[in-house]
């Protein structure tokens, strides 16, 4: 059974160091104004994105540069010298939308790979063999697609790798193709600066043009989220979706998301993954973690099921729903945390961490940490900082480290379920 590569986002650097503490097999995170994500790509500089590089192959894991932006004439010089650099620091490969982009990419770095983004929107496997054909090696193909349409693109050519999005955010556009963040705010959504317009609540009229009567259609006072579609969420089907042996990569859609988003996200398909080549594929546990995030509710999208089957892909009450959890803080060395909501003595946090962390058990003059039906928890007697200063309690905005009853390990998370 082939074992699809996990491949999650690193909005920043932070985040990328997540990803691949969580499990991930390679991350993808862009820089400059050539993504579609250009406020995650802004995280990035020159030194900090070659540090992302370097670091990604010190895990033995593939980083993919993000530039699928479709360029203007104004732009092109500019691209031409953010591909010598990516080139130059050693990317494993470049997600492109743009034809033309490709055959600079082919010119500039000839030797790095060449992704085709999902913006290029393969639906087929004659579109397909077109870039395959210009030397792409991979194939993101779109988010619209279904399951035997990619079997079918495997069959007709082996050689091409495909990768799917499993997991993050939907359009309500095909395949991108939106012009409201455009009209709206004059953010141009394929040049990387959506405004997400399409999560905004509305309100719908019905206009007389003869007595010129307009009348407000109610769905109720807050008007309506009619155009905000519900979050991907493949979880349960990546038995099956493994099984078909059409998919080479799993995509984690994200970059612009939280860090805990990161690493949940990533821990719950590695899981999903691995339990699949074991024989041991359990979907209701990776729901379970899946569900702890913040979403605008899930949808299993359109690879499982076609379109025109599908009445609940859109939340029309909420722009974005609460998960089971709140996250709490966030440990980066494994020794101080973070806070980002409120921490508080003598009341139980549960314990976050990478599949293969080790936590132990321990009770002192700081906290105890103790397990209770399979999980591990906090509970904090004093919260003392680096710098020696106690806290009754620690709300987010407060700077200070906060010191752990024990080391646990990097990227622990404390969360509380709501």
């Amino acid at each position: 059974m082939n074992k699809p590569e996990l491949l999650s986002p690193a909005g920043n650097l932070t985040k990328l160091k997540i990803a691949l503490n969580y499990g991930a097999d390679a991350v993808y995170a862009s820089m400059g104004s050539f993504s579609l994500r250009q406020r995650s790509a802004k995280e990035f500089n020159p030194q900090s994105f070659e540090e992302g590089v370097s670091l990604t192959h010190k895990f033995g894991k593939k980083f993919y540069a993000t530039i699928n932006g479709f360029p203007s004439n104004a732009q092109l010089e500019n691209l031409k010298k953010h591909i010598e650099f990516l080139g130059s620091i050693g990317v494993d490969a470049f997600i492109i939308a743009s034809p033309s982009v490709i055959n600079l990419a082919k010119n500039i770095a000839p030797d790095i790979e060449i992704h085709l983004s999902t913006q290029a929107n393969v639906m087929n496997y004659l579109d397909a063999k077109v870039f395959y054909d210009m030397g792409v090696k991979r194939v993101v193909v779109a988010r619209e697609i279904g399951l035997k349409d990619v079997i079918k693109i495997k069959e007709e050519l082996p050689n091409l790798e495909i990768e799917i999005f499993i997991h993050g955010s939907m359009c309500f556009a095909y395949s991108g193709r939106c012009l409201i963040s455009a009209l709206q705010s004059g953010r141009f959504s394929n040049r990387g600066s959506c405004a997400n317009d399409c999560r905004f609540n509305y309100e719908i009229y019905a206009k007389n043009d003869e007595s010129g009567a307009l009348f407000r259609l109610n769905e109720d006072e807050n008007g309506t989220y009619i155009m905000n579609s519900k979050d991907l969420n493949l979880a349960s089907h990546i038995e099956k979706i493994i099984k078909s042996g059409a998919v080479d990569s799993f995509k984690i859609e994200g970059r612009t998301k939280s860090e805990y988003y990161v690493a949940c996200a990533t821990n719950a398909y590695r899981m999903a993954i691995d339990d699949t080549i074991n024989n041991k594929f359990n979907p209701e546990i990776y729901q379970k973690e899946l569900h702890t995030l913040k979403n605008r509710g899930f949808t299993d999208g359109y690879l499982v099921s076609r379109p025109f089957e599908k009445k609940d892909t859109q939340n029309f009450d909420s722009t974005l729903e609460e998960g089971t959890h709140q996250v709490c803080a966030i440990s980066e060395d494994g020794v101080s945390f973070k806070t980002k909501f409120k921490i508080i003595l003598n009341e139980s946090y549960e314990i976050f961490t990478p599949m293969d962390g080790v936590i132990n058990e321990i009770n002192n003059e700081i906290g105890k940490i103790y397990k209770k039906d399979g999980k591990f928890f906090v509970k904090f007697k004093t919260l003392k900082a680096k710098n020696n200063k106690e806290f009754s309690e620690i709300h987010s905005g407060n700077i200070n480290e906060i010191l752990l009853p024990t080391k646990l390990p990097k990227f622990s998370f404390l969360r509380k379920e709501i």
